[in-house]
């Protein structure tokens, strides 16, 4: 900066509602990061490996139509197609297409996911 340059200094107000926001956003960041590394170093899941298999343990017939799933975890349908390639792969769901429309398919919690759903569940409930 020039000695003849004066710095700019400019105050920042924000609202109530920001402030919320920013710091539900915080402790929305904090607890995930605890139960990620809870879940992590026991079970080896992520925090949202878990959301999936909360949810399709939680759904009729434990699954779900990888929409209505995306739309609980709030996420695009895409985005929970990627996160259900490596649960399907180690075998905690598995993927059925719907035999009336080759548009839809639905995530199933196989019984190995659902135990360790349960195991999980033990797990995260002193912190949550």
């Amino acid at each position: 900066m020039a000695k003849s340059e004066t710095p700019i200094t400019t105050s920042v107000q924000s609202s109530e509602h920001l402030e919320f926001c920013l710091r539900l956003t915080r402790a929305y960041s904090t607890l995930t990061r605890r139960l990620d590394n809870s879940l992590s170093n026991l079970h080896g899941l992520s925090f949202s490996d878990f959301m999936i298999l909360y949810y399709l343990g939680r759904a009729t017939e434990s699954r779900l139509r990888r929409i209505d799933l995306a739309e609980r975890l709030g996420v695009t349908a895409s985005g929970v197609t990627r996160s259900l390639m490596p649960l399907e792969k180690l075998g905690l769901i598995s993927r059925e297409p719907d035999p009336r429309d080759a548009r839809v398919g639905y995530a199933t919690l196989t019984t190995s996911g659902l135990q360790l759903l349960k195991y999980a569940l033990v797990s995260i409930e002193p912190i949550a």
